[in-house]
């Protein structure tokens, strides 16, 4: 029986590179110009995030506010504090904001000193993306597709099921169930995509709980972040957990990651992809761990690690011979 997931396992000389955000360390994320110019680098799996407007229509982008450091109002100016939530906007009117630069002086313009500044950019439906890889020049590429929900803040998104079928919804409707991985931190998404669309890979992001985390944990046994599962059920192994849930990928965060789980993840059957490892020791730790594939907000930085220990990130590339 052939694997449908191939594309997505590592191979003999090859770990998968997904363009998180897109790209965001150098073009602005979740953009239609960043997909596009991820794809058009060789990169053939892109991370992305989607949330629901006010009228119900899934757009791509990460926080359930706008951020006052990446978004000018339609005024042009930038927003002077908190943004709106994404759920109380309906898709024409979040169309009234740019999301094409970084504030300069802000923390997060410092985190991504080297992300291009353009204007016009506008958060993207996720029919916008869809219709993109359908067309023949990308194909062969994957959506790797976080649902962005949390707990304890309901009021950030619709009901839980009917998000998650709004989302599928266009999924199938653009014949693309089978190049998507369905992911989130809140496990009660998996587990409606799983009542929705059985046959839809799922992938369990994880966070474990770290001194003065910059997030919240999500791996917190019996918690609606995991749907109420619990690891000591299954001798207290996240990878065993997560396989018995029906899982198909395991994404953990790069510095939690050891690799006796990834081995025994991938001896369960479960594809592992580390999430956001951007600095080179974090990408060659990865690597070393052997990890599947590589989320990371500088694709072309992995692309070159990978380069000069004579590995790729898909079949049909491969490094050249280093003259002697």
């Amino acid at each position: 029986m052939s694997d449908h997931l191939a594309p997505l396992r590592k191979a003999p000389g090859i770990v998968r590179l997904h363009g998180h955000r897109a790209a965001r360390g150098i073009l602005p994320e979740n953009t239609m110009m960043a997909f596009q110019h991820v794809f058009d680098t060789g990169v053939q799996v892109v991370e992305l995030d989607v949330l629901s407007t006010a009228d119900g229509v899934p757009v791509i982008t990460h926080n359930p506010r706008l951020m006052a450091a990446s978004t000018r109002g339609p005024d042009g100016q930038w927003l002077a504090g908190e943004g709106p939530r994404i759920y109380d906007l309906t898709f024409e009117e979040l169309q009234r904001y740019d999301i094409g630069g970084l504030r300069a002086g802000t923390d997060y313009a410092n985190r991504y000193p080297d992300q291009a500044f353009l204007t016009g950019q506008t958060v993207p439906k996720l029919t916008d993306l869809a219709e993109m890889v359908n067309q023949p020049s990308y194909d062969g590429v994957w959506l790797n597709l976080e649902v962005k929900s949390h707990p304890d803040e309901p009021e950030n998104t619709p009901p839980l099921m009917e998000y998650t079928a709004s989302i599928v919804d266009v999924l199938e409707q653009h014949d693309l169930l089978n190049r998507v991985i369905f992911q989130s931190f809140d496990w009660r998404i998996l587990s409606c995509a799983k009542n929705i669309a059985p046959d839809l890979p799922r992938s369990h992001l994880s966070y474990e709980a770290k001194p003065n985390a910059p997030m919240d944990a999500n791996i917190l046994d019996g918690s609606d972040w995991m749907a109420g599962a619990s690891r000591a059920d299954h001798g207290g192994s996240l990878p065993r957990l997560i396989a018995a849930m029906g899982g198909s990928v395991w994404s953990p965060y790069f510095a939690d990651i050891r690799a006796d789980e990834v081995a025994l993840a991938q001896e369960l059957g479960l594809i592992v992809n580390a999430w956001t490892a951007n600095e080179i020791a974090d990408v060659q730790a990865a690597i070393d761990a052997g990890v599947d594939g590589i989320i990371t907000d500088y694709p072309g930085r992995v692309q070159r690690q990978l380069l000069a220990q004579g590995l790729s990130w898909r079949e049909d590339f491969r490094p050249f011979a280093q003259a002697g």
